[in-house]
């Protein structure tokens, strides 16, 4: 895996305040007391390449990954190929993979971590973590806080149904809800902006990507999304957050705009 070494910014820590969940609300010169610039190594991710393999037996992470620019990150389940969480800017991951605090419990089925799109991430190195985690409760409920979120994302995805409308529904939800708690957005307009190609909507809900492609159609023809090309990002802008709950709950009782029974 080919990874390029950047140059550190002056303003790194600001950046980890004001733009990640997990720093949020630190005091910066508290920060760097606990974070010296030369322990903390930025990376360049490349699309389509593994990053690690999670959750193997007695195999652990020495470092978390904070996403600093463009780019989403997935986890992949095996064998089935399920993509079974999404990580974007102003989040972080591979903290089920540390040997401390709630990632004790995360050793299980083996998943490949990988960058979807090319990545800026930070890699924060575990003993720095652990000494944030000791002396901050801020630092402790936020960090709980990601594990949570990774069990709700999975909850959503359970609801997947076989009815497509339902399964997108419910993958949508999961990234609205993901990034509402993290306060990443919605922006001034109440929409919810994704990076979200088709084929990783289609992984994540086991459903082929015409399939896909159709139902992100009719939900663009009764108003609850709309969908574009932005400098080669697939954006979906979910712009009736509240109408999806509908769509959402819809498996017995179907919705009136999918043509198939």
């Amino acid at each position: 895996m080919t990874k390029s070494r950047e140059t550190q910014p002056p303003d790194l820590l600001d950046k980890l305040i004001q733009e990640n969940y997990l720093f949020r609300d630190l005091e910066r010169d508290w920060l760097a007391n606990y974070l010296p610039v030369e322990t903390l190594k930025l990376e360049k991710l490349f699309s389509n390449r593994p990053i690690y393999t999670a959750f193997l037996p007695d195999h652990f992470l020495d470092v978390l990954y904070v996403i600093l620019g463009e780019g989403l990150v997935i986890t992949r389940s095996t064998p089935l190929d399920r993509i079974i969480a999404i990580t974007y800017a102003g989040g972080c991951f591979g903290m089920r993979s540390l040997d401390f605090s709630y990632g004790l419990a995360h050793q299980a089925f083996p998943c490949l971590v990988e960058a979807y799109k090319t990545t800026h991430v930070l890699k924060i190195p575990r003993e720095n973590l652990i000494q944030l985690y000791d002396q901050s409760e801020i630092f402790r409920e936020h960090y709980r806080m990601l594990f949570e979120l990774r069990q709700k994302f999975e909850y959503h995805l359970l609801n997947c149904s076989s009815y497509p409308p339902q399964a997108v529904a419910a993958l949508l939800r999961a990234l609205i809800y993901q990034e509402r708690e993290l306060s990443q957005q919605p922006d001034s307009q109440g929409h919810y902006v994704l990076d979200l190609p088709i084929d990783v909507i289609a992984r994540a809900c086991q459903l082929n990507q015409r399939t896909v492609e159709q139902v992100m159609k009719g939900m663009q023809q009764i108003g609850l999304v709309t969908s574009q090309k932005e400098d080669g990002d697939d954006i979906i802008r979910v712009i009736a957050p509240e109408g999806l709950k509908e769509v959402y709950s819809a498996t017995r009782e179907k919705v009136s705009w999918w043509p198939l029974r």
